[in-house]
C-alpha cells in the first residue's frame, strides 16, 4: 500500500485533471436536446396559418425547438411530455416571471397568468364555489333561459329566409350566460339591451389579447409600452375599455350585496356573491377573477359551440342523427318548441345523449378552444422522450396539432368521426387528459369543464332539436384567426330551416 503514500509527478496530475474536465464535458455534450425546427420569424411570417404551419413541424418532430433571438422555445405532441410538464413534475414547470410579464396587463393576476400561492388561493375559492349543487342548479336554468332567446332570434330569421351570422350569436349568449352566472346581473346583449357597452368590451378584449401575442416575438415590446406606441398603445387603449366595463359591473355587484336584504336568495346562487360573502371584496381581485371565468364562459365555449355547427353542416347525417337522440332522450318530437326541448333538458337527459357528448368532443379534438399553452422551465430538466430542457426555456403543448396527429389517433386523425370516442354500447369513453388536452390536464386542468359540456349540451340540443343547419355558402373557405382563443375568422354564416 506505500504507492498510495507516495507524490504522483506533475504529468500524471495534469492528465487527471484533463481527463475530468473531458468527461465533464463530454456529459453535456451528451445532453440530448430537441431539433431546431424553425426560428421566430418562420413564425411571425405564417402567421395567418401558425397552427398548420406548427402542425406540419410536429408531424415531422414530435418535439424540436423554435429559435428566438435570445432563447429556445420548445414544442412538443408527445403525451408522455405533456403529463410530464403539467403533472409529474408540475412544480417545475409554470406561468414564471417570464409568461407573466407578457400576459398580467391583459389577464392582471388572474389563475392564468400566476403561480405559487396566488394561484393556489383562487384555485381553491373558485373550485368551492364551482363544485356546489346550487350553482350548478342556478347554471342550469341561465342556459336553458338563453339557448331559448336564441332559438327565438333565429326562428325570426328563418321567418326572414336570412342568413345567420351564428359565432357572433354564440358570443353574445354565451357572454350574457356567464355573467348571469357570475354576478347574477341580466346584460341581454343578445337582444339588443346594454348591447352597445358589451360589444365594446368584446371587441376591445380581442383587440388586446390579438397585439398581446406579439410581445414573444418582440424584444422591444418593453419599450414600446413605454413610450406607449404601436401595438402596446393597442394593448393599453382597449383595456381601459375592458377594465371600465369589469369594474363598472364588480362595484354594481358589491354595492348590492352590500345594500340590499331583498333578495337572499339571490345573494347565494350567483358566484360572486358567493365570493363576497366568504370576505373577498377587493374590487382588483374580482375583476381578475370575473374576468378569468368571462374568458372561459364567453370566448371558449362560443368558439367550440361555432366549430361544431360547422361540422354539423360539413355532416349533415351526424346532425340528423343528433337531433334524432335529442328527441329519444326528451320524449319529444319534431313539431316541439325550444321552450318543450329546454324544459325537458334535465341531467337525466344530458346524460342520455352520448352521441352529442361525443360529437361535442371530437370537434375539440379538432378545434381546441385555446391550440397552444406553454410552460416556463424553472430549472435544467430531461422530459420523458429523452430530450434536455434549459432553465428559463418556454415548453408549449399543442392541443391543435395533437389532435391531428396519426400517431395518436390513426390514419383517420383529420377525419371528424364522433364514433371514436363511443364504445361498442355506444357509451362515451374518456381519453387522457395529456391526450386529449382542451380542458388542460393535471393540478391546473379547467376548472369550467362540466359547465362548458353543459352550455354547449344545452345550446346544441335545443337548436338541433328545432332547426336544421346549413351553410349560407358552401364555396367560402372558413378558417381560423390566430388569437389565443381559436376564433373563425370573419365568424360562421348559416341558413336554418325547421326541422320537419
Amino acid at each position: 500500500m506505500d504507492f498510495l503514500s507516495t507524490p504522483l509527478p506533475p504529468i500524471a496530475i495534469g492528465l487527471f485533471a484533463v481527463l475530468v474536465l473531458a468527461v465533464i464535458f463530454l456529459r453535456k455534450k451528451n445532453k440530448k436536446y430537441p431539433p431546431v425546427a424553425g426560428t421566430v420569424i418562420h413564425q411571425l411570417i405564417n402567421v395567418p396559418r401558425l397552427h398548420h404551419y406548427m402542425t406540419e413541424l410536429a408531424c415531422k418532430y414530435k418535439t424540436y425547438r423554435m429559435l428566438d433571438l435570445f432563447r429556445y422555445a420548445v414544442y412538443t405532441v408527445d403525451p408522455a411530455n405533456v403529463e410530464y410538464i403539467l403533472k409529474t413534475n408540475f412544480a417545475n414547470y409554470g406561468k414564471g416571471l417570464y409568461l407573466y410579464n407578457i400576459l398580467s396587463d391583459v389577464l392582471g393576476d388572474g389563475i392564468v397568468a400566476v403561480d405559487g400561492e396566488k394561484w393556489r388561493h383562487q384555485r381553491k375559492a373558485a373550485s368551492s364555489q364551482f363544485s356546489t349543487k346550487v350553482l350548478r342548479d342556478f347554471s342550469s336554468e341561465i342556459l336553458k333561459t338563453n339557448a331559448v332567446k336564441l332559438a327565438m332570434i333565429i326562428s325570426e330569421a328563418v321567418t326572414r329566409d336570412a342568413a345567420i351570422e351564428i359565432q357572433d350569436l354564440f358570443t353574445k349568449a354565451t357572454f350574457d350566460s356567464i355573467v348571469k352566472v357570475l354576478l347574477g346581473i341580466d346584460l341581454d346583449t343578445m337582444c339588443g339591451i346594454n348591447n352597445e357597452e358589451s360589444i365594446q368590451f368584446a371587441k376591445a378584449y380581442e383587440r388586446a389579447t390579438e397585439a398581446v401575442l406579439y410581445r414573444i416575438a418582440d424584444i422591444s415590446w418593453r419599450i414600446k409600452r413605454f413610450l406607449n406606441i404601436g401595438r402596446e398603445a393597442v394593448i393599453r387603449n382597449n383595456m381601459k375599455v375592458v377594465d371600465q366595463f369589469l369594474y363598472k359591473l364588480v362595484n354594481s355587484k358589491i354595492e348590492t350585496v352590500g345594500n340590499s336584504e331583498d333578495e337572499p336568495s339571490l345573494k347565494k346562487r350567483d358566484f360572486i356573491s358567493r365570493l363576497l360573502e366568504t370576505r373577498e371584496a377587493d374590487p382588483k381581485y374580482l375583476r381578475d377573477m370575473v374576468l378569468f371565468f368571462i374568458i372561459g364562459g364567453k370566448d371558449t365555449t362560443a368558439s367550440g359551440l361555432s366549430w361544431f355547427l360547422y361540422m354539423m353542416c360539413k355532416h349533415l347525417q351526424i346532425q340528423e342523427k343528433i337531433a334524432q337522440e335529442v328527441r329519444e332522450a326528451t320524449g319529444l318530437n319534431n313539431t316541439s318548441s325550444a321552450d318543450e326541448i329546454a324544459a325537458n333538458l334535465t341531467e337525466e337527459s344530458l346524460n342520455k345523449m352520448q352521441y352529442l357528448h361525443a360529437s361535442l368532443t371530437e370537434t375539440l379534438r379538432l378545434y381546441p378552444a385555446v391550440p397552444m399553452d406553454a410552460r416556463v422551465c424553472f430549472s435544467d430538466d430531461t422530459l420523458p422522450d429523452g430530450f434536455s430542457i434549459k432553465k428559463g426555456e418556454l415548453v408549449v403543448y399543442q392541443a391543435y396539432a395533437m389532435g391531428r396527429m396519426k400517431f395518436l389517433w390513426g390514419d383517420d386523425a383529420e377525419e371528424f368521426r364522433p364514433d371514436r370516442w363511443l364504445d361498442e354500447n355506444g357509451i362515451f369513453q374518456e381519453e387522457s387528459p395529456f391526450k386529449f388536452t382542451a380542458f388542460h390536464a393535471g393540478p391546473r386542468i379547467c376548472l369550467g369543464k362540466k359547465y362548458g359540456y353543459m352550455q354547449m349540451k344545452i345550446f346544441s340540443a335545443v337548436l338541433l332539436g328545432c332547426y336544421k343547419f346549413e351553410m349560407s355558402d358552401e364555396k367560402k373557405d372558413v378558417n381560423y384567426k390566430t388569437m389565443m382563443t381559436l376564433h373563425i375568422d370573419g365568424g360562421l354564416h348559416v341558413n336554418a330551416s325547421p326541422r320537419v
